[in-house]
């Protein structure tokens, strides 16, 4: 199923969910690494804490030298607090190390399990999901969200953390050196904390919004790539670099105004760090002079400010972090929590001996539940003929197919294989019981070989060999420099025709009972397209098979033609008897030579 250029797909959402909410769900997903995560947090504290103890010791040691000057300098006692920092300053870069040690390992770990699971999560969403979503923004959220929030598990739990440890272990600190100056630097910082606040509350809606462009510009690139040869046909290069560069536009001013108030934050810390050490010593100066407090306490506060204020940046730019993480949970879990397709571990798991009998019982179906695309359709198929479905554009072929594999569920009616209603039946007893070939080859970057057993690696060298050799791809197999084990990739070039040979060749060998093409000849010229039709009717002779056909030439010899209208069959029987009815069939059929005849 063709999908359109950009515009068609399901538009970027609106990021509404509250922060904590979204943070919630995140810690949820991560409850099995939670012991890990305490110790690592745990170890950040701590590192915190002994860094406090530090300008307690400078200051006792400021003191001793201070007091030395006067008489003789206690040298043992310098030693003792020299000793006593290298260790706490030692134990504090063990415990730094530890956290970042267990937070990069449990990073990894997790965003492993999230692109795995997103991976799962996309195999069972149904094709609904996919058809009206952008590939582009899905996988954004595989890649970008993914490594958003793997950076900040990474960098700024941690740090927030500590930050935070510092910053009230600061403030504990000064009161306990000194509740003067400890006030006095509280209050010339404080103007920092609502400043800080303001710019969050601001910040938070861009950094949503960066994310959700950042996919919809992804959407928009995968979209171009995939279409490059429709854009230049067309001229559409300046309405594609038009939408492009509105995207781009709104996530250059997303991202602009994100990073323009985050990056407040680190400037605007620094100047009330500075006011604070001004004040500090201002303060301090004073309370020398009146005798009241030491000039080693003055060192002590100088860096208890700095310990104070530098948290201040850190937490800051940690919550830019979580802002842009949790715009990235989101979308991330707003993928795992899509509804997926319905469990069918209830149902049957395979069909035995299957025949190929389908029954079509008043099938009613639509996208769209209020726009019916086939209404009240009704058909019986009797094992081993060729079925051609045949119609103008949007009569509802290719949507009958879908619901024959099941890729949509029918709104109303009933559709059975050898009597058993496919409500009954799993997905996967249904796939095995068809081989299918699309309008849109599939071809992965691999050799030949491994694209023709895809589904069939049990087939053997002399089956393969044999298929290729009826569909007519052997030859062209043969040519190229390595035979069948010859790598698909962009230096080894196939036709449109030669990859839709190859794809053909890939469903005859998995030779299941039934056989689904649409549009599969399309591709191929005239010659070839006869041959693949012999090399059908000989390798599916006995099977039932499906043919979506818009060359009517292609299906002559069709057992029974169903022609589709609207939605619905309006003529059916073999090609000669629909000719004799004069009807629509005949209108189609004689309106696809009358250029030829005119020429």
């Amino acid at each position: 199923m063709a999908r359109p250029m950009h515009g068609g797909g399901r538009p970027a959402e609106k990021i509404d969910a509250s922060f904590s909410d979204t943070w919630g769900k995140l810690i949820n997903y991560c409850k099995q690494y939670m012991p890990a995560i305490s110790v690592a947090l745990i170890a950040a504290i701590g590192g915190a804490i002994l860094t406090l103890i530090g300008p307690n010791k400078l200051s006792e040691l400021t003191d001793i030298i201070t007091e030395g000057m006067m008489t003789e300098v206690d040298m043992p006692g310098i030693k003792k607090i020299a000793m006593t920092l290298l260790m706490i300053y030692v134990a504090s870069v063990v415990l730094s190390y530890l956290q970042g040690f267990i937070m990069t390992t449990i990073t990894q770990r997790v965003s492993k399990k999230m692109r795995g699971d997103i991976a799962t999560k996309i195999n069972r969403l149904p094709l609904k999901y996919l058809d009206q979503t952008s590939y582009g923004d899905t996988l954004s959220r595989v890649t970008n969200d993914v490594d958003t929030i793997s950076q900040t598990l990474n960098q700024g739990i941690g740090s927030l953390v500590a930050a935070i440890a510092q910053f009230l272990g600061a403030i504990v600190m000064m009161y306990y050196t000194d509740w003067r100056m400890a006030t006095v630097g509280i209050l010339s910082s404080l103007l920092g904390f609502v400043f800080m606040i303001t710019i969050i509350s601001k910040s938070q809606g861009y950094f949503a919004k960066q994310q959700n462009l950042l996919g919809e510009l992804n959407g928009q690139i995968e979209e171009s790539y995939n279409g490059h040869t429709n854009i230049k046909a067309y001229n559409a290069q300046p309405e594609f670099i038009q939408n492009f560069t509105q995207v781009n536009d709104k996530l250059r001013n997303s991202a602009q105004m994100a990073q323009f108030l985050s990056g407040l934050m680190m400037p605007l810390m620094n100047f009330i760090g500075n006011i604070g050490y001004v004040a500090v010593c201002v303060t301090g100066a004073s309370l020398v002079i009146d005798g009241k407090i030491t000039i080693g306490v003055i060192v002590a506060f100088m860096l208890y400010i700095r310990l104070f204020t530098q948290p201040l940046s850190n937490i800051a730019q940690s919550m830019t972090s979580l802002q842009s993480t949790g715009a990235a949970s989101y979308r991330v879990f707003g993928l795992l929590e899509e509804a997926e397709m319905t469990d069918e571990s209830d149902l049957m798991q395979h069909i035995d001996n299957v025949k190929g009998d389908v029954t079509f019982e008043h099938v009613s179906f639509g996208y769209d539940e209020d726009k019916m695309i086939i209404k009240d359709f009704s058909a019986n198929v009797k094992s081993g003929q060729k079925i051609a479905i045949v119609g103008p554009t949007g009569a509802g072929k290719s949507t009958l197919v879908n619901l024959l594999m099941k890729f949509y569920e029918v709104n109303e009616g009933e559709i059975t294989i050898d009597g058993y209603p496919l409500s009954t039946l799993s997905r996967k007893a249904i796939h095995d019981a068809f081989c299918m070939v699309l309008q849109d080859t599939w071809m992965f970057e691999g050799t030949i070989r491994e694209n023709l057993i895809y589904s069939e690696e049990g087939a053997t060298e002399e089956r393969m060999r044999e298929v290729c050799k009826a569909v007519g791809v052997e030859h062209f197999i043969k040519t190229l420099s390595k035979g069948y084990d010859t790598v698909l990739d962009d230096n080894t070039s196939l036709s449109a025709g030669q990859k839709q040979l190859v794809t053909i060749a890939r469903a005859m060998l998995k030779d299941s009972p039934m056989l689904i093409l649409d549009e599969a000849t399309s591709s191929v010229d005239t010659r070839t397209e006869i041959l693949i039709q012999q090399a059908m009717d000989k390798l599916m002779e006995g099977r039932t098979s499906f043919v979506i056909a818009h060359r009517l030439s292609t299906i002559k010899d069709a057992d029974l033609i169903l022609v589709m209208k609207d939605g619905q069959i309006i003529e059916q029987g073999n090609h000669d008897e629909l000719i004799e009815q004069k009807g629509f069939y005949e209108e189609l059929y004689n309106s696809q030579f009358t250029e030829t005849e005119m020429a």
